[in-house]
C-alpha cells in the first residue's frame, strides 16, 4: 500500500482560479487531488502536487442537499487551471487552462 509523502516533499503548485456561478444555491467547492477532497474557497488559490506524473485534479459543488458541477481531468505540467460550473445545478462543470 503507497502511503502519503511527507508534508515538503511536493515542491510543484498547481494555481486553481475557482470562479463563482451567479447563482451559487450556497455551494461551496471542494477540490480533490489524486482523489483526496479537500473544502476550499471561491477564487485564486494554489494546491501542491507532485512532481513527477500526472495528477487527477477535480472539483465538485456541494450544498448540503446535493452535488453538483463535478469534473476531473488529468494534468501533466499544467500549472494553471480554471473551474467553471454551469448556471443551474445540473451537469458537470468546466476544468481547463483560462481562456486568453
Amino acid at each position: 500500500m503507497d502511503s502519503p509523502l511527507p508534508s515538503g516533499t511536493t515542491k510543484r503548485r498547481l494555481e486553481l482560479r475557482l470562479v463563482r456561478p451567479p447563482f451559487t444555491w450556497f455551494a461551496r467547492p471542494t477540490v480533490t487531488i489524486d482523489g483526496v477532497g479537500q473544502p476550499a474557497q471561491w477564487g485564486t488559490g494554489t494546491w501542491a502536487v507532485p512532481d513527477d506524473g500526472d495528477t487527477v485534479v477535480g472539483v465538485y459543488l456541494y450544498n448540503r442537499v446535493w452535488r453538483f458541477g463535478a469534473v476531473s481531468v488529468t494534468v501533466g505540467r499544467t500549472d494553471v487551471l480554471e473551474y467553471r460550473a454551469g448556471l443551474l445545478p445540473v451537469g458537470a462543470g468546466r476544468l481547463a487552462p483560462p481562456q486568453g
